[in-house]
């Protein structure tokens, strides 16, 4: 039985692909798309209020994800760094395939453990500290990570 990438990977097969130049915006924060993209070749930039959050450049990252989820408009802007290539989904196909659900879950849920693991390390460091601006941030970080019942304690 193949596993959930391999699946994902068939399934984004069959998808049209859209090219995004160096410098062009894929999506822009605020606006709707209601598309799901999967990176095929190239790199991007994820920018949240003009900070680079993260550089992507590993085939199969999904981008639209959250949007598409949760029926909202893009919450960050994604540029491509050089010229990339995208799988082009609706985003509607994640209530059609749930193999496509599936996969975003597994990426999502990856995401949660990296913040945590990085959240934990960022109070170590700053533990003992006197109350500031740093730690108030941290406190209303650690409410939201903590959806769910999960604990920061260290």
């Amino acid at each position: 039985m193949m596993d959930v990438k391999s699946q994902f990977d068939s399934l984004v097969a069959l998808l049209p692909v859209a090219t995004y130049r160096a410098g062009e915006t894929v999506f822009a924060n605020g606006t709707k798309s209601g598309r799901l993209l999967v990176l095929k070749k190239g790199k991007v930039v994820v920018l949240k209020d003009a900070v680079e959050v993260a550089r992507v450049e590993q085939p199969g990252a999904v981008f639209g994800e959250l949007s598409a989820l949760l029926d909202q408009p893009h919450t960050a802007d994604v540029r491509a760094v050089e010229d990339s290539q995208f799988s082009v989904a609706d985003g509607e196909l994640l209530d059609k395939e749930p193999i496509a659900m599936r996969y975003v879950a597994n990426i999502l849920a990856l995401r949660i453990i990296d913040a945590n693991k990085n959240f934990v390390e960022l109070k170590n460091q700053f533990k003992g500290g006197s109350p500031s601006a740093l730690s108030r941030a941290f406190g209303k970080l650690e409410a939201i990570l903590s959806v769910g019942g999960a604990s920061f304690e260290t």
